[in-house]
């Protein structure tokens, strides 16, 4: 029975942080593209290229070992009462460490996916990422994100035009 609880309390936890990543990509990805456009790092994006299939992956793998534990980190910090201190740290690390894989692995791909076992393991990842894209809460959770999003824009335009129509009556108020 209780390893049955583990086993749940386990998938439960895989699933958490795997759903945290898919929804930190969504700001990650465009970043990443951001940076892949910066001329300054053209050299380094070239070198990065010419690794080899296992030095490519020894480097995919330096983001994810130096900020993973940014998240314990972030956990703790809000355990301890700091809450938007917490959450903000986790936030800054996931989006960043996220940002660097994205990049490298843009970068490294075809070297990356010369490895048996990585290639094996990124087709599950993509498998569970279509999965959990394709579950009914998480088209719950993007269709609320959607309206929240349209709701924002309405008040910012809204905001917006009555600022003008202030500035239009200050500008045509006579003086005297």
């Amino acid at each position: 029975m209780m390893n049955r609880v583990l086993r749940v309390l386990g998938y439960a936890l895989v699933t958490v942080y795997f759903v945290a990543d898919l929804v930190f990509e969504s700001v990650a990805r465009p970043l990443s593209r951001w940076i892949g456009r910066l001329r300054l790092l053209r050299p380094l994006n070239d070198w990065i290229r010419g690794l080899r299939p296992y030095p490519a992956l020894a480097l995919f793998c330096v983001p994810v070992v130096i900020l993973e534990p940014v998240k314990p980190i972030g956990a703790f910090l809000v355990s301890a009462g700091y809450v938007v201190e917490g959450a903000l740290t986790i936030a800054a690390g996931e989006i960043l460490k996220i940002t660097l894989v994205e990049r490298l692995f843009e970068l490294t791909r075809d070297r990356l996916m010369q490895i048996p076992t990585f290639a094996m393991l990124y087709r599950q990842w993509i498998r569970f990422r279509e999965w959990v894209k394709s579950s009914e809460i998480w088209c719950w959770a993007r269709a609320q994100i959607a309206r929240l999003k349209l709701l924002l824009e309405h008040e910012h335009a809204k905001r917006r035009d009555e600022r003008a129509g202030v500035r239009d009556k200050v500008t045509s108020s006579p003086t005297s």
